[in-house]
C-alpha cells in the first residue's frame, strides 16, 4: 500500500459505517479484521490452489485508519477499495489519504495509529513497500501518539483469511508492524480463540527512512 495525494481526496472519511468507538485498539484491529476481508474479492486464497491466477486478477486491497480520537476511545475510517497490483505477484497496492476527517472531531485532534489493509494472497507477509509506506506515514503523523494507553507507535497491519479457495471470508490471522521495532509478527487465533503472537520477520533501521526487513522463512 502507499499514498497518492494527486490522485485521492486530502482527507479519508470518518468514521467507518455501522462500527463504534472502541475502548482499545485491540478492540478495533478485531472489528476490522472481518469487516475487511468480508468485503468484494478481498481473499483470493492460496498461490498453490486452483484457479489462483483468475481470483488474484480479480482480488482487491481494501485499506483504511485506525485513529485515537479526543474522547480517549478508537476509531475506524471508510474503507479505500484498490486493485492497483504491483510487480510482485502476491501484492497488490492500496492508494489512500495520509488524514481522516471525522465530523464529530477537530481534524487536528485525530492521532494516527494504524494504517489497515488486507492482503488477498493466503498469507502474505508485510512487504518492504508496507514498511516504506509505514516510513513515511512517520514522517507526515510523527512515530508516536500519546493516549490513555501510553505513547503507542505508529503501525501498518495486514489481514488474511487461510482459506486455500478465496471462499473464506473468516479472520485467521494478521500481521503487525509497529514503527522502530526490530520485528514484524503474526497474530493468529489458536483453537480455544486465544490470540498468538510470533515473529514474521527482522527490521532494522539504518536511519529515518533506510531499512533492512528479513522475512521469516
Amino acid at each position: 500500500m502507499r499514498f497518492d495525494s494527486a490522485r485521492m481526496p486530502a482527507r479519508l472519511d470518518g468514521p467507518m459505517p455501522g462500527t463504534p468507538l472502541f475502548n482499545t485498539a485491540w478492540d478495533a484491529l478485531l472489528a476490522a479484521c472481518p469487516l475487511i476481508l468480508s468485503q468484494r474479492n478481498a481473499t483470493a486464497g492460496n498461490a498453490g490452489a486452483a484457479n489462483f491466477d483468475v481470483r488474484w486478477r480479480m482480488s482487491k486491497e481494501y485499506c483504511a485508519w485506525l485513529y485515537y480520537v479526543p474522547d480517549d476511545r478508537y476509531a475506524l475510517s471508510k474503507l479505500v477499495e484498490s486493485s492497483d497490483a504491483t510487480r510482485n505477484q502476491f501484492e497488490q497496492g492500496c492508494r489512500a489519504p495520509a488524514f481522516v476527517q471525522d465530523p464529530r472531531y477537530p481534524p487536528d485532534s485525530l492521532k494516527y495509529l494504524y494504517f489497515l489493509h488486507n492482503h488477498p494472497a493466503t498469507p502474505t507477509n508485510l512487504s518492504e513497500r508496507d514498511l516504506a509506506a509505514l516510513a513515511k506515514m512517520a514522517r507526515i503523523h510523527g512515530g508516536y501518539a500519546e493516549t490513555k494507553a501510553g505513547r503507542l507507535p505508529i503501525g501498518i497491519v495486514a489481514f488474511f483469511s487461510a482459506g486455500s479457495s478465496g471462499n473464506s471470508t473468516g479472520c485467521d490471522g494478521f500481521y503487525e508492524y509497529t514503527y522502530g521495532s526490530a520485528e514484524v509478527v503474526r497474530w493468529t487465533p489458536d483453537d480455544e480463540g486465544r490470540w498468538r503472537r510470533t515473529q514474521a520477520g527482522t527490521v532494522t533501521w539504518d536511519s529515518e527512512t533506510e531499512f533492512r526487513f528479513v522475512p521469516t522463512r
